[in-house]
C-alpha cells in the first residue's frame, strides 16, 4: 500500500510557516536538501511546495513533471539543458518535459510540484532582473511571470515600498505568497523573509510593509 504524507494538507485552512525554523531534510539525492511547506501524497509522488537547496557540486536524477513544475530561484545558479538560472529565475516546466538538474556553486529555490495540471501550459524560463517593475498602485509594484485563463491563475513577483500598503482583495480561488526579502504584515501577523503563506479560496486581507519587501505572488494557485 503506497504510503501518503499529509503536510498543511487542508486546502481549506489558512498556512503560515516561518521557513528559517525549519531543518533541513534529505531527498533522493545525497546533496540536495528540502523543507517541505505543502505535501498531500505520497513522499515521492505528491503535491508539494518545498524550499530546496542544492549544495555545491550536486545534481538531482532525471525526472519528468507529472502536473508540472514551477521554480524560483531564491540564490546562486541552478542548472540544466536548457542552461544556467541565476537568482530571480524563473522557471515553470509542463507535463511532459523532463530534465536533469546541478548546481554547480549550489543554490535555494522555491519549488511547486503537480500542481499545474493540463496538456496546453506553456515552458516557461526567464531571468526576472531583466524584467521592468510596474506600478499597480502607490508603492506597490509588480513583474508578470505566467499567467493561465485570465487572471484564473495568476504568478507575479511583488515589491512594496517602506511603508505602502496594498488595497483590501479576495481570494476567490485561494493565494499564495513566499516573502523573498523584507517584511509584510496583515491584520493577523508580522512576516519576514522565508515565510510561506497561504490563504484558503474565499478569504480576504491586505498587507502592507513598514520597512519593504518582494514577494512572489501566486492567485489562484490553491490546488483543488
Amino acid at each position: 500500500m503506497t504510503e501518503t504524507v499529509q503536510v498543511n494538507a487542508d486546502l481549506s485552512a489558512r498556512a503560515v510557516v516561518h521557513t528559517a525554523d525549519m531543518a533541513w531534510q534529505p531527498s533522493p539525492s545525497a546533496t540536495v536538501w528540502r523543507k517541505r511547506l505543502y505535501l498531500d501524497g505520497p513522499p515521492e509522488a505528491g503535491r508539494v511546495t518545498s524550499i530546496v537547496r542544492y549544495d555545491a557540486d550536486s545534481a538531482f536524477p532525471r525526472h519528468t513533471h507529472p502536473d508540472g513544475e514551477e521554480i524560483f530561484v531564491l540564490d546562486g545558479v541552478f542548472s540544466d539543458e536548457n542552461g544556467d538560472h541565476p537568482a530571480g529565475s524563473y522557471l515553470l516546466n509542463p507535463d511532459g518535459t523532463s530534465h536533469a538538474p546541478r548546481s554547480r556553486d549550489g543554490c535555494t529555490l522555491f519549488v511547486r510540484l503537480r500542481q499545474y495540471a493540463g496538456a496546453n501550459r506553456m515552458q516557461v524560463a526567464m531571468n526576472t532582473a531583466a524584467l521592468q517593475w510596474q506600478e499597480r498602485a502607490p508603492g506597490i509594484w509588480h513583474k508578470p511571470l505566467y499567467r493561465q485563463g485570465g487572471y484564473r491563475e495568476w504568478t507575479a513577483l511583488l515589491r512594496l515600498d517602506a511603508g505602502a500598503e496594498g488595497p483590501w482583495h479576495d481570494h476567490p480561488a485561494g493565494e499564495e505568497m513566499f516573502v523573498i526579502d523584507g517584511e509584510i504584515a496583515d491584520d493577523d501577523g508580522v512576516y519576514p523573509a522565508g515565510t510561506w503563506i497561504r490563504n484558503p479560496p474565499g478569504s480576504a486581507h491586505r498587507i502592507r510593509s513598514d520597512k519593504g519587501a518582494v514577494l512572489l505572488v501566486q492567485f489562484g494557485a490553491v490546488a483543488g
